[in-house]
């Protein structure tokens, strides 16, 4: 409070020199000097206390709108502390605008403000068991219908792709000659061309140019050893209980884990490699279905296993993805019908907050490379089977081993029968990329 005592003390210096300047003219006039000299000790007393509330509420307007409006006078004492109080320019201009009493803008902008302040908060994804941010997965839900109608779109051209010429097909892949499109190192090496035509980022991610860099993810070696003598590759399914449009309930051979079964057997028994299939179910708890602890209850499990086996270098977590009841995935390989296949990958980043910390994933470039070196191998060998590579922005438990894989295979409206043969092809290209050459 000093310095606002020496401010209302020069103040009163300045107004008892103006009254110096009234008594004095009382005496010119031939008035009672004793008189003016009375009004002027009357003047300062009301000015003191004035000028200590006009101080306080220009210093201290918190304070004095706690405190409430004084009552103005309209004498001569108050037209003296007005005109002193201009050396005080922010009391002025409070006075007249009166700031202190604030209103929301309207009660839509204030629920938009309860509302925007609630999503800052992470909930927890009853499908993924992992969190996420409420406006983020209606943006999420919106792309996702956008990507299923464009598919729908381009269901009839990839349908004429595939038709004929099968049996040629099924003799030129045996034979390694290429039947699709090989990109040039000149073409992939484009940011932009490699994005838009090989992936669809989800609107609550994103991907530099720095992580997804054509050049460093295919120089990067996704081989493996042909030592088949200890186990190389664990097949799970975090959702087990994914299944088609004929499965039969209660017959797992039916679902997503009879599907992962038949990969299991072609590549031990076509391409030697030694498989563990791991049944175990993650999203059926007490007799109901249950994903909201899926992943985190599948990477209990597969810690384990690969304690067991740490001669294990690839994990594939086979999927079946959900789309509109109007969408049917499949096109047709080596004269079969097939179902079509996407490759998955989490980046623990979101656009909003960026890194996801509690998501660590020291092995994102690993696994964005074996995709993508998938990818290439499924449109040189077989055009229209592979969907684009989707990006979300968690993390999927693609951290536990650098090659890890997650494929979205086929989709509730495709039959066993396409499910079944859509594995023939993933584990030829499986081996193209994996096998020392």
């Amino acid at each position: 409070m000093n310095r606002l005592q020496k401010i209302v003390n020069g103040v009163i210096w300045l107004i008892i020199g103006i009254l110096g300047l009234y008594i004095l003219s009382y005496g010119v006039k031939g008035k009672s000097l004793s008189k003016a000299a009375f009004a002027c000790m009357k003047i300062l007393t009301n000015a003191e206390g004035s000028l200590q509330n006009a101080a306080a509420e220009c210093l201290y307007p918190g304070l004095a709108f706690a405190a409430g409006k004084q009552e103005a006078s309209s004498g001569f004492d108050e037209f003296l502390i007005r005109e002193a109080m201009g050396v005080f320019p922010l009391f002025a201009f409070m006075d007249e605008r009166e700031l202190y009493e604030t209103e929301t803008e309207s009660a839509v902008t204030y629920e938009i403000l309860i509302q925007g302040g609630a999503h800052d908060e992470n909930e927890i994804d009853i499908q993924t068991g992992e969190a996420f941010d409420i406006a983020e997965k209606m943006e999420e839900e919106n792309l996702r219908a956008a990507q299923q109608e464009q598919e729908a779109l381009e269901q009839e051209r990839r349908e004429q792709e595939a038709q004929a010429g099968t049996e040629q097909t099924a003799l030129a892949v045996q034979s390694g000659q290429v039947l699709g499109t090989e990109y040039t190192a000149e073409q992939l090496a484009d940011f932009d061309f490699l994005k838009s035509n090989f992936y669809i980022v989800e609107s609550n991610t994103d991907i530099s140019s720095d992580l997804l860099n054509a050049g460093t993810l295919l120089g990067m070696d996704m081989t493996m050893k042909q030592d088949a003598s200890a186990p190389q590759i664990l097949i799970y399914h975090t959702h087990s209980q994914e299944g088609f449009v004929d499965s039969v309930p209660g017959d797992n051979s039916t679902t997503i884990v009879g599907v992962g079964e038949y990969l299991t057997q072609i590549l031990r028994e076509t391409y030697g490699y030694n498989v563990i299939h791991n049944t175990n179910v993650y999203d059926f708890i007490d007799g109901e279905l249950d994903r909201n602890q899926a992943y985190t209850l599948a990477e209990a499990d597969v810690q384990q296993i690969l304690a067991a086996n740490p001669s294990i270098e690839v994990i594939i977590d086979l999927h079946r993805d959900g789309v509109q009841e109007d969408t049917h995935l499949v096109t047709e390989v080596n004269g079969k019908p097939t179902a079509q296949i996407m490759f998955f990958n989490g980046l623990s980043f979101s656009k909003r907050n960026g890194p996801i910390d509690y998501l660590q994933n020291p092995y994102i470039g690993d696994n964005l490379a074996l995709s993508l070196q998938l990818k290439l191998a499924c449109e040189k060998y077989y055009p229209g089977y592979t969907r684009k590579i989707y990006l979300k922005s968690l993390r999927y438990n693609l951290h536990l081993r650098p090659k890890s894989l997650l494929v979205e295979a086929g989709a509730q409206t495709n039959t066993l029968e396409e499910m079944l043969n859509a594995m023939e092809p993933l584990a030829y290209v499986l081996n193209q990329v994996l096998k020392n050459p």
